[in-house]
């Protein structure tokens, strides 16, 4: 029997996201799934013909090294379209083929107005929606907008994006955690001191400021991204990793968290980047960075403070943090275990904890441990253990559109998730708006602030 063929629209094609992310990983999956069956629909406000969305199509494919998959693609057009205009929609999906996927390459509130647009247009059967984030502004909003998609379709053809689920190294968190007894034991608050899930950028704005003087930091990262890789690491052991297994875990850690001690104002920081170097770029400040506006105290980096409030994690500290135009590209999970109760007399030296580290790329896992000495046997060296996980067959977006087309939620974020994710950084937003948590200051390519505590 013949593979079904897919029909990808992509609402918002003209687009940055479009060009940069999602053809060159659709051209990655084309190239390593070629009996995919697929016609590649765009449309969007700008004037284009076929002929241009078709180049841009192949200049995007060839970018990633997958100029051949072009060939693999059964037809490509573009139509100019309101996505907002039920009529514009209705002409769009006139003609599905076997299944329809509609990815929302456009801004959020965008997204929410051509879903709102989608109640009077008749969707064909099966058809999924692919929603970027953030996925709302706050916990009301996001609530709002998952009633208005539930009116569309089912949750399971709900597709609410968070690229960093398709990452290879967070799915690699779950064999670790899962198939090896050395680490399923000990994972818990009676063994773990503490966790930090950091992803720290060297990029500045890069001419992003229309979408990121409005959201941040927080919102950008630490809400849309790091609380899932979270609750991926602190879930309990699904039965299998189906869409409602996996995704009733993670949505149990979520409901579970709260910022740590009930104090937003002490359990986060914010800060932003003013005038350096990094590496041998020069950047400017953030507030003079084209489209910036100062007077909304837009924060570069952030840090979050959480609990997961069960039986498992109780009383463990979970860091969440992110930012821009910082000294390293360093985006990694640490697991920092808690020292042995006790270390035989004879044994000379310190004994910490052991340090787990997953890195986001390059994937990498490295376990350092106590070792006895070379010169001296009784006392006591840090070791390490590295293990080069991969880099993965796809890309993350390339995980993320196997998952669309197959029409697989597993690694998409379902609607209580995202109303959760929001439910936890609310009160922080609102601390940061009343002043309660001071917006400090750290030179482009530095650390962050240097009163700020270090993290493991």
């Amino acid at each position: 029997m013949a593979e079904p063929q897919t029909t990808l629209l992509i609402l918002g094609a003209s687009g940055d996201l479009t060009s940069r992310l999602l053809l060159p990983a659709l051209g990655q999956l084309l190239t390593l799934e070629p009996s995919r069956r697929i016609r590649l629909r765009g449309a969007g406000i700008d004037h284009w013909d076929d002929a241009r969305w078709q180049q841009v199509v192949r200049d995007a494919f060839a970018s990633g090294g997958f100029a051949d998959a072009f060939d693999a693609i059964a037809e490509t057009t573009y139509q100019r379209a309101d996505i907002t205009d039920p009529r514009d929609l209705a002409k769009l999906m006139a003609d599905p083929g076997d299944r329809l996927a509609l990815y929302f390459a456009v801004p959020p509130a965008v997204a929410a107005a051509a879903c709102t647009a989608l109640a009077d247009v008749a969707i064909p059967e099966g058809a999924v929606l692919a929603l970027e984030k953030p996925f709302g502004v706050d916990e009301a909003s996001a609530r709002q907008l998952n009633a208005t998609v539930a009116r569309l379709v089912p949750e399971e053809q709900i597709f609410r994006v968070d690229h960093f689920l398709g990452r290879s190294t967070t799915l690699n968190l779950l064999g670790v955690r899962f198939a090896n007894r050395v680490f399923a034991p000990v994972w818990s608050a009676q063994h773990i001191e503490s966790v930090v899930v950091r992803y720290d950028e060297t990029l500045g704005l890069e001419g992003r400021a229309g979408y990121y003087d409005r959201a941040g930091a927080l919102v950008d990262m630490i809400q849309s991204h790091l609380l899932q890789v979270m609750a991926v690491l602190a879930m309990e052991p699904p039965t299998t990793l189906h869409e409602r297994d996996l995704r009733d875990a993670t949505a149990a850690v979520l409901r579970a968290t709260r910022v740590w001690g009930d104090d937003a104002a002490t359990a986060s920081r914010r800060a932003r980047y003013t005038a350096g170097t990094v590496g041998d770029r020069e950047l400017p400040a953030y507030v003079d960075e084209p489209g910036v506006d100062p007077t909304r105290a837009t924060e570069t980096l952030a840090e979050l403070t959480c609990e997961v409030r069960n039986e498992r994690w109780g009383g463990v500290p979970f860091t969440l943090r992110s930012g821009k135009a910082l000294a390293g590209k360093d985006g990694e999970v640490v697991v920092t275990f808690k020292p042995v109760n006790h270390v035989p007399e004879g044994l000379t030296g310190d004994a910490p904890g052991s340090v787990l580290r997953f890195s986001l790329g390059p994937d990498r896992m490295d376990l350092e441990l106590n070792v006895n000495g070379g010169e001296d046997p009784f006392e006591l060296e840090r070791a390490r253990l590295e293990a080069d996980l991969g880099a993965g067959a796809l890309k993350a977006y390339g995980e993320v559109l196997s998952g669309i087309l197959d029409a697989d939620a597993a690694l998409a974020v379902r609607g209580d998730a995202a109303e959760e994710s929001w439910r936890i950084v609310d009160p922080v937003l609102a601390a940061w708006r009343a002043g309660e948590v001071p917006l400090e200051e750290y030179p482009a390519g530095s650390l962050g602030p240097e009163e700020w505590p270090k993290l493991p």
